[in-house]
């Protein structure tokens, strides 16, 4: 196994920066984690200098860059030793920079965790730290609320607007903008912020793929009765539909087709009798109406025409 500092020497796009790790965790264990997703090339868990502590972050080096998308995509937020790991690309992780889209979610369930908290709402945007589960530092306890920071203001709003009052794990959660640290009764989401952060030429590469239209597809927008026909609440996007091709419930109606003679109006055409089936049309019958069925054989057979109807005493 190989392990060692030299960031110089390592692909960064095939690196995963793994955070979050629990100091009973080495090297060699998180070798074994990861080589599970492809093969590893490189570990690496720096140590404080003076006390040789693990610092609780480390970066895995895969031999491919498919290798270690795998690796986030299967890794990111599950629980080593009783601690949610972050992963991600290496050479994103220095790009993420705190703009203050950071919510409060309160009233949660015991049942929520950080896993469940980044898989609903990674959804909305680009979550560049852990999310936190409040615990009572002693007993452990489940505190019922937590927080999640995005990476801008565009998704922290959508996350309020689509989840504040939703129910997740059977409670109606509240979203909102958290309370700054610093400042007592300040909540995030400033025009101050918000200026700071469009101002901020620092912004991640890495973009919000649920909502995003693919290039070349223009999505609809369905409003009023034809996005209530197809099953879409008010408000929520259509997904993408290739360019040329008109979005589903905006098709014309067909024209009725003609009606046929004899028949009433509104009755569908019968459906033609299979070839060697035809029969000729009687004298008087009009042209478009279905012949009439073949006249039955004249001789039953030997089926006679009158049956007991009980025993005969």
């Amino acid at each position: 196994m190989a392990s060692g500092g030299q960031a110089e020497h390592r692909n960064q796009d095939a690196t995963c920066y793994v955070g979050g790790i629990d100091i009973k965790i080495s090297e060699e264990l998180l070798w074994e984690l990861f080589a599970q997703m492809g093969p590893v090339v490189n570990v690496y868990i720096p140590k404080d200098r003076i006390t040789g502590e693990r610092q609780g972050f480390g970066f895995v080096e895969f031999r491919s860059e498919e290798d270690a998308d795998y690796a986030i995509k299967v890794l990111n937020m599950i629980k080593v030793c009783g601690k949610p790991i972050r992963v991600n690309k290496a050479a994103q992780d220095k790009k993420t920079v705190d703009v203050g889209a950071n919510l409060f979610i309160g009233n949660l369930d015991p049942d929520v965790d950080e896993k469940l908290l980044y898989d609903t709402f990674s959804a909305f945007g680009v979550i560049i730290s852990t999310p936190k589960v409040m615990r009572d530092p002693t007993t452990g306890t489940h505190k019922g609320f937590g927080f999640v920071s995005f990476d801008a203001f565009e998704a922290s709003d959508a996350a309020i607007d689509a989840m504040d009052g939703q129910w997740l794990c059977g409670r109606q959660i509240n979203v909102s903008y958290a309370y700054k640290k610093d400042m007592k009764g300040e909540r995030h989401g400033s025009q101050a912020e918000r200026l700071l952060a469009a101002n901020n030429p620092a912004k991640s590469s890495r973009p919000n793929m649920l909502f995003a239209a693919v290039p070349g597809m223009a999505p609809p927008n369905p409003t009023g009765a034809n996005a209530i026909a197809m099953g879409i609440p008010p408000g929520m996007p259509m997904p993408p539909v290739a360019a040329g091709i008109p979005p589903p419930g905006s098709l014309p109606p067909l024209p009725p087709l003609p009606p046929m003679a004899g028949l009433p109006p509104g009755m569908p055409p019968p459906p033609p009798l299979p070839p060697g089936m035809q029969q000729p049309y009687p004298p008087g019958f009009p042209a478009n109406m279905p012949p009439p069925p073949p006249p039955l054989p004249t001789s039953m057979g030997s089926v006679p025409m009158s049956m007991p109807m009980g025993p005969q005493g």
